[in-house]
């Protein structure tokens, strides 16, 4: 794939052009396609390994735009890290589209800095990305619009909901952090206890309406995730990024950027995959464990759907 180099022939005016990276040609046209119906101009296009050397070389550009339909391993970690730095601060455009079956191996970048993850996205995801990614770059074509982007506005609902998630745990916890590097230990002293069969009966019901009424009548990623997760904590299994992404019951997207918002918050915890450096676990912080062992226990034996 990195043999691949090809200029487009798109030669109208706009914003500084795209540099678009992907592991296969397939990929590349995918690619290709939402850079074109933003009117951006992709005037670059490379494989993975590529990416890097031209990132340093194109003295002018939008962002990057990476199109993953294979793992490119250490290359693209090379790239990936790259990108970051650049993405810092979002002043620089990076948009990284890959499927499923790709979010453990990238899963480790997923969390930090200004880089926007899509998985299995839709056409319609692909460019409502781009474009919020542009416009909260800091480019002079795009620096006065993120206030009518909406994507931009969709962001800023989300960062309220989970904020609003957080202060509500937070009020229902009292459990000081544990300290980084810390190793995760069960919830111990004046908590009370929530057997895994509680938890799941819970998780069962609320998948059991998607028999009766569609799934998106009541789609709830934060609590479905907080309830896998404290599922998981009670059974003492580790859940992958993949794992929770599912558990939202939510499109694979979606589910990430409440993820990394409910990291940011300080309601789910990364951990390392000792085994392999590329994929982390997620699990409940400690005083979002507490807080919803409180709540088990003040609703009692009532439905908790």
């Amino acid at each position: 794939m990195d043999a691949l180099v090809t200029e487009t022939a798109l030669t109208y005016g706009g914003p500084a052009p795209l540099l678009v990276a992907a592991t296969s040609e397939a990929a590349l046209r995918r690619a290709r396609e939402t850079a074109s119906a933003l009117g951006m101009r992709a005037t670059c296009q490379v494989g993975i390994a590529a990416a890097r050397q031209r990132l340093s070389q194109q003295a002018a550009t939008s962002g990057i735009w990476i199109e993953l339909d294979g793992d490119a391993g250490e290359e693209l970690d090379l790239l990936l890290d790259e990108v970051e730095d650049r993405a810092a601060g979002r002043r620089f455009a990076a948009v990284v589209s890959l499927t499923s079956d790709l979010i453990d191996s990238v899963s480790s970048r997923m969390f930090d800095g200004g880089t926007d993850f899509l998985i299995d996205a839709d056409q319609l995801e692909r460019t409502t990305s781009l474009a919020t990614a542009t416009a909260f770059a800091n480019t002079p074509e795009r620096a006065n619009d993120v206030s009518r982007d909406p994507g931009a506005e969709r962001l800023r609902q989300l960062s309220d909901e989970v904020s609003r998630i957080a202060a509500t745990l937070a009020r229902l916890s009292t459990v000081p952090a544990a300290p980084d590097g810390e190793l995760r230990k069960p919830v111990e002293g004046d908590v009370p206890d929530v057997s895994v069969e509680t938890v799941r009966s819970v998780i069962r019901a609320r998948r059991l309406r998607e028999r009766f009424f569609a799934a998106d009548l009541f789609a709830d990623p934060a609590w479905d995730m907080l309830l896998d997760l404290l599922q998981a904590e009670i059974a003492q299994l580790r859940v992958p990024v993949s794992s929770l992404c599912i558990a939202a019951a939510v499109p694979a997207t979606t589910a990430l950027r409440w993820l990394k918002s409910m990291t940011d918050k300080g309601l789910f915890v990364r951990r390392a995959d000792p085994h392999d450096g590329r994929r982390v676990f997620v699990e409940l912080s400690r005083e979002a464990s507490v807080a919803m062992r409180r709540y088990f226990a003040e609703v009692g034996k009532a439905a908790v759907i």
